[in-house]
């Protein structure tokens, strides 16, 4: 039983952190410091309006990845792995 609260504060922690980095490119870089990262330019576009329109996105799929490969890495250190 104890296995399994470790397993699924993890897990918790794991999404949370995933969330919270979403959070920061999507809310913080797109709409609060959009107007200082719009001095930079990324591609002919300013920094600010491509985190609000492309980046967000983008960091949504990697994390997708990312807590994919955790996931399994968790998986397998707590034996609940799928094969």
């Amino acid at each position: 039983m104890n296995t399994a609260k470790e397993y699924w504060k993890a897990n918790l922690r794991l999404v949370a952190l995933c969330i919270a980095i979403w959070f920061v490119v999507s809310f913080g870089f797109g709409i609060l410091l959009a107007e200082q990262l719009n001095s930079v330019r990324l591609g002919g576009y300013k920094l600010g309006f491509w985190f609000a329109q492309q980046g967000s996105m983008y960091t949504f799929v990697a994390l997708i990845f990312f807590y994919a490969y955790r996931m399994s890495i968790l998986d397998r250190k707590f034996g609940v792995r799928e094969d």
